[in-house]
């Protein structure tokens, strides 16, 4: 068992060692029904998690500008 923090959004990364795990973050907004939004940080989360369980160091700063860059879309979007 391998927890990464990201230390971006709340997003915390947690591998099983199996090639499997879960993640969490802050980035749902539970006040409000905002599917579309919901379901696109779901997308995003996706991605990241996918990306630590295929080995992927997603605590580079690089990758974490990316992160933001999506949320921020996202956001915008929605």
């Amino acid at each position: 068992m391998k927890t990464i923090d990201l230390n971006c959004f709340g997003i915390v990364v947690t591998l099983d060692g199996d090639g499997a795990g879960t993640i969490t973050s802050e980035l749902k907004d539970q006040g409000m029904n905002l599917e579309q939004y919901n379901a696109a940080i779901d997308g995003l989360e996706s991605v990241i998690l996918a990306h630590a369980c295929a080995g992927i160091d997603v605590t580079t700063s690089a990758y974490l500008e990316g992160v933001e860059t999506a949320v921020e879309a996202i956001t915008n979007n929605y």
